[in-house]
């Protein structure tokens, strides 16, 4: 079914190559798996056309989402969900190269479209530069922007006004639900971006992060998932222990940045 679909919108002008995201891209999926799907366009598609198309192939649709990137989240009609999102490949390729050859860290998730890239599977390149930006950031990864993410998130996890630790600590003190989920959510996205960059490792997403890194990182923190555990059962149970559990990961990934 799906083979279908990317054979209809290969065939618009606007499209010069489709690619798989997510476990589709890789062997590791079952039928039931989600289909991550990537066009990469030369002009937005008119919403009937892909209309039009989609309504061969899904029982459900939402066409023009946008809270992350432009896409449309379908429902197709074996009961399997596919998100298509929709990109221009030279602003897509500027972004990369912002991270990998510029060398630009970011407050979390540094590498993660770069991840994307290297890891598509591409089903259609009419041109062949989509192969062309795989091949082109197909490189070692680079000392300094390790060092330029492990700075700017270490920073950012504590000893600075700003860090996360002290705003942790103040929503716990204020018993502010709310800001005490946002603040540890962002302290663990510059807490995963240094340890991925500590591993030179493509950031691989939001998804598994601590099976992933237990799978594939050769140097982690000491007592690593017993300190997150620990953390998030006091962050549910007793307040009281969160400052100190906080602290003590933080002091586990400075002894090995």
């Amino acid at each position: 079914m799906v083979e279908k679909l990317f054979e209809k919108l290969s065939s618009l002008e606007q499209v010069e190559a489709i690619a798989l995201g997510g476990s589709r891209a890789g062997e590791n999926f079952d039928e039931k798996s989600d289909y991550d799907v990537y066009l990469y366009i030369t002009s937005m598609i008119d919403e009937d056309v892909r209309r039009e198309i989609l309504t061969q192939f899904c029982d459900y649709m939402e066409l023009g989402n946008h809270f992350w990137e432009f896409e449309d989240n379908c429902t197709l009609k074996n009961g399997v969900d596919i998100d298509i999102l929709y990109r221009n490949l030279d602003d897509f390729e500027n972004d990369v190269a912002s991270v990998v050859e510029e060398c630009n860290a970011r407050t979390g998730y540094t590498t993660c479209m770069w991840h994307n890239l290297l890891t598509c599977k591409i089903v259609y390149d009419d041109k062949g530069r989509l192969k062309k930006a795989k091949d082109r950031f197909n490189v070692e990864y680079p000392e300094k922007l390790g060092q330029n993410i492990i700075d700017k998130n270490m920073k950012l996890l504590s000893s600075m006004l700003p860090s996360y630790d002290g705003q942790i600590k103040k929503a716990v003190e204020r018993r502010d639900l709310v800001s005490i989920n946002h603040r540890t959510s962002a302290f663990f996205e510059s807490y995963f971006d240094v340890i991925f960059a500590l591993n030179k490792l493509t950031h691989p997403g939001e998804k598994r992060l601590v099976e992933l890194c237990k799978k594939h990182c050769a140097l982690l923190p000491l007592n690593f998932e017993e300190n997150i555990n620990k953390l998030f059962s006091d962050l549910f149970c007793d307040f009281g222990n969160v400052e100190n559990d906080v602290k003590n990961i933080v002091e586990e990934l400075r002894k090995i940045v």
